[in-house]
């Protein structure tokens, strides 16, 4: 059991260089600590009887306070990611306790084991703001959702923000192909396909092909197609713990996996050509993926014809508009020659995905064309 007292944040690389530090004085507790760090991957600082280490309070990303141990740290400086650990859930002093020290939490042991193995695990890797986390959804097939998804990770890339591309859609051929990186070594998803639990971000970011400044996460050429969920859910997970942009490339339909995938999404493009077909198409798309993805918007794609524009496509499928896509010329010749989606900085692609981009990350993340 884990419980907030302040509304405070994840330890980040900012707070310091230093390891978790455990202040205890109850040798049962201090060897279950040890033993989530362990699992966790971390080497923790330990004060058991001795006070800790100058300059530990300060620098610890993760502070672990035994319940019984408060007195020694109530003179310390106020910061975050101070962690209360406590064993007696009727104990009613234990909250005064909290409040006393400006713990972030109180966690109960062993309920809380789980949630405070991933806060331990955070910290070893320095988790900061997890990534900014675009789905791009085709309206129809052909809609041009994998050309989208791979412009916005090329402008991302190209404007120094970290970037992963994640090709969700084991039918689409590989994004690979379309960045020409498909001979690039590194792992694709089949070599993913059994991973369950806590995936190390940084291992998965060093362990995928690199091209045009992204990592990117796609398919090989074998008949491998399904991604299971638990899969999807721990991959993404650790990408989006990287910080950046995440973009993913998500097919039409609904599984299990895509669900997982749409759970930790936080905008969707929905990428609809202006055709009538193509507009009531993209409404049954949007009916579906709204049940999941709360923030999915549209991108009108020309040339714009049937009396069809930007605005009456999005007011026709129901959702907001993130922005009209004219047509790029020569956009099948540069990819023939391998330049990628969004090469070009002038193009209506790259003009497209600066913009998004600018208003969907976070002050001082925006990327120029």
């Amino acid at each position: 059991m884990a419980e907030s007292i302040t509304p405070g944040r994840r330890p980040t690389a900012a707070d310091g260089p230093g390891r978790t530090l455990i202040i205890t004085e109850d040798d049962a507790l201090l060897d279950d600590l040890l033993r989530l760090c362990a699992a966790a991957g971390a080497e923790p600082e330990v004060a058991f009887t001795a006070p800790p280490r100058a300059g530990s309070w300060e620098t610890a990303p993760l502070v672990l306070v035994g319940a019984e141990a408060t007195r020694r740290v109530s003179g310390e400086a106020r910061r975050g990611g101070v962690l209360l650990i406590g064993r007696d859930l009727d104990d009613p002093d234990v909250w005064r306790r909290a409040v006393a020290i400006g713990a972030d939490h109180v966690l109960f042991l062993p309920d809380a084991e789980a949630w405070l193995a991933d806060r331990i695990a955070d910290a070893a890797e320095a988790v900061g703001e997890p990534a900014v986390t675009v789905g791009v959804i085709g309206g129809r097939g052909g809609a041009g959702a994998s050309t989208l998804a791979c412009a916005l990770a090329v402008t991302a890339a190209r404007g120094g923000c970290r970037t992963m591309l994640v090709d969700g859609d084991p039918l689409g051929g590989g994004l690979d192909i379309l960045l020409g990186a498909e001979q690039t070594g590194g792992l694709r998803w089949p070599d993913l396909a059994d991973s369950r639990g806590r995936v190390n971000s940084g291992a998965l970011e060093e362990s995928l092909p690199r091209t045009h400044a992204l990592s990117v996460l796609s398919w090989d050429r074998s008949d491998a197609v399904v991604i299971p969920p638990q899969t999807m859910r721990s991959v993404l997970g650790a990408a989006r713990r990287r910080g950046g942009i995440v973009v993913v490339d998500l097919p039409r339909r609904m599984d299990e996996a895509v669900t997982e995938a749409l759970a930790q999404v936080d905008v969707g493009l929905l990428v609809v050509p202006a055709e009538l077909r193509a507009v009531a198409a993209a409404g049954r798309v949007a009916s579906r993926m709204s049940m999941v993805l709360r923030d999915l918007r549209v991108v009108a794609r020309g040339p714009f014809g049937s009396g069809l524009d930007d605005e009456e496509i999005a007011r026709l499928v129901g959702l907001r508009l993130a922005g009209e896509l004219p047509p790029e010329p020569g956009l099948l010749e540069a990819q023939d020659s391998g330049e990628p989606p969004g090469s070009s900085p002038r193009g209506p692609l790259a003009r497209f995905c600066s913009a998004f981009l600018a208003e969907a990350l976070p002050s001082g993340g925006s990327v120029a064309a």
